[in-house]
């Protein structure tokens, strides 16, 4: 039967066990080197929710249809749930940067359409044009445009507030 090691022997060699453990764990936490982004580049954030206009107007419901429903169901209006999709576009320096159409979230396709992208951009004075479509025309509605000056690291968030009137630009 073979005999266990002294307890110091053991402790010494749990303690170099650590100690190496922890040594690879500081050098792995500091090197190699982690960059998000190249030297010159600035980052933009497009970030939303918005639901679109209804899809379909309402529509008045004639007598011959009123007796076909239910009781309970007669509703002298008729109102489709669905709305239509959102469609977005921006534009950096007159250059298309990203465009999107998304379909509003939901089983009845009633809910609202999200839309997030992140963007590496050179840093430097940028011109940027939003527009934003939300409507079964499909027509653009809302239209921001706007001069930034950007430092290299640093962010700006785009961001789309009804109430605000539109397009909303942070620098983050």
């Amino acid at each position: 039967m073979a005999k266990p090691f002294p307890a110091l022997v053991r402790y010494s060699l749990r303690c170099a066990a650590y100690a190496a453990f922890a040594a690879v764990i500081g050098y792995l936490s500091t090197a190699p080197p982690y960059r998000q982004r190249g030297e010159n580049e600035a980052v933009l954030k497009l970030s939303f929710s918005h639901s679109g206009q209804l899809r379909f107007a309402c529509r008045q419901r004639d007598a011959a249809e009123l007796a076909k429903l239910q009781p309970n169901m007669r509703s002298a209006m008729d109102c489709p749930r669905e709305r239509a999709a959102v469609r977005v576009e921006l534009d950096m320096d007159g250059q298309a940067l990203y465009r999107v159409s998304t379909d509003p979230m939901g089983l009845q396709k009633d809910g609202a359409a999200t839309v997030y992208r992140r963007l590496n951009i050179p840093a430097g004075t940028h011109h940027f044009s939003a527009g934003l479509a939300d409507a079964a025309d499909g027509l653009i509605h809302y239209r921001k445009e706007l001069t930034v000056d950007l430092q290299a690291g640093q962010v700006i968030v785009v961001d789309f507030l009804t109430g605000s009137g539109g397009f909303v630009f942070t620098r983050g």
